[in-house]
């Protein structure tokens, strides 16, 4: 129980800090945030991947298949953003008359 007390502390202050961090970073940089927060979710994967497979407990199986799906998501969309970016920077070809 003191394990799962301490677990949930951690969740609130995550969503806290990820909160404060989104709402204050200035919208023209939302995407390299977003790209550099593609690292960070791949660690996020490998965890929830650990607690998922743990068979410790069913609600902690249960919270790291969630955990799974929600990283899984953050982590293909933060690819198609930063595949999007960094297409808006290369050259177009040019069009023969």
């Amino acid at each position: 129980m003191e394990t799962a007390v301490i677990g949930l502390t951690i969740f609130v202050l995550a969503l806290f800090a990820g909160f404060e961090i989104i709402t204050k970073v200035p919208p023209t940089l939302h995407t390299p945030l977003m790209s550099g927060a593609n690292a960070i979710s791949g660690i996020t994967l490998v965890g929830a991947l650990l607690a998922a497979g743990s068979e410790r407990d069913l609600l902690m199986s249960a919270l790291g298949f969630v955990a799974v799906v929600f990283a899984t998501i953050n982590v293909v969309g933060g690819f198609l953003v930063t595949h999007r970016m960094l297409a808006m920077f290369r050259p177009r070809p040019k069009r023969v008359p």
